[in-house]
């Protein structure tokens, strides 16, 4: 079943948006897709600060708009109670044949940016220049599941060819091994990714799971992915998983520390 906001433009709806993306980096799924699209489309503005999640969501959106587009498909999400959407990642396909155009005239729903949107995008992009600060990207904690074929796979082996996968963006940590059943063990293994240059999934589909690695590697899990936030202890900034709100604030009326996302 889609996903479904409504009413964007009301407190409400932006409450709800917010609650969504505290556990979430993206709409759907693990990278940026056409749902985030959807969604920043139906936004006329950029979120009051006080919707972390949402504001923290918008901006790496807008930041991907403005650098290298979006192209995954996604897994669908329905927007109600706001303007009609307009397409603002990569330019739509050619029309395949005149009905369809003819349809795309009553409902465009993937045309081009009105006056209206363009000047927005537009003044965002100015706000940001203007503020001359570079904005670090969001890093996310991964725990992946490698399994491998049989009891007779030697496992280490198999970390040494995962660990050889190399790319900015991406630092493998620490890992152990779980038992399974039938004498067979799985890997388990950290890793730290750069939300803007790594994809989980392109990692496992792309490298994890193709020669030379699936030799040792039978299949990949995705066991846990937190966003990593910035925690202010003792004058000292460090990444630590991003945690519950309701935790965050009661951490800061102990006087344990600042949590920043």
């Amino acid at each position: 079943m889609a996903v479904a906001f409504y009413d964007l433009g009301s407190e409400a709806g932006l409450k709800k948006l917010d609650d969504y993306l505290l556990s979430r980096s993206y709409i759907t799924g693990y990278q940026a897709s056409k749902d985030d699209i959807t969604v920043y489309s139906a936004l006329t503005s950029a979120p009051p600060a006080k919707f972390v999640n949402v504001s923290r969501w918008f901006s790496h959106i807008d930041a991907l708009l403005r650098i290298s587009g979006v192209t995954a498909e996604g897994s669908g999400v329905i927007v109600q109670g706001s303007a009609p959407v307009s397409a603002v990642a990569t330019p739509p396909a050619a029309d395949t044949n005149a009905a369809a155009a003819e349809d795309d005239d009553d409902m465009d729903l993937f045309g081009e940016e009105t006056e209206e949107e363009k000047k927005a995008a537009e003044e965002r992009a100015a706000a940001a220049k203007a503020s001359g600060k570079k904005k670090e990207s969001g890093k996310s904690s991964v725990l992946l599941d490698v399994k491998p074929w049989d009891d007779e796979t030697d496992m280490k082996k198999l970390e040494e060819a995962v660990r050889s996968v190399q790319m900015e963006g991406l630092l493998w940590g620490a890992s152990k091994l779980v038992a399974v059943g039938y004498g067979i063990k799985k890997l388990q293994i950290m890793m730290t990714i750069v939300d803007d240059l790594v994809s989980v999934d392109t990692l496992i589909e792309e490298h994890l799971t193709v020669e030379p690695i699936n030799e040792y590697v039978q299949s990949c899990d995705i066991v846990a992915f937190n966003k990593i936030c910035k925690y202010q202890f003792d004058g000292c900034f460090v990444d630590v998983p991003c945690m519950p709100r309701k935790l965050g604030m009661l951490l800061g009326r102990m006087g344990a520390g600042e949590l920043y996302l």
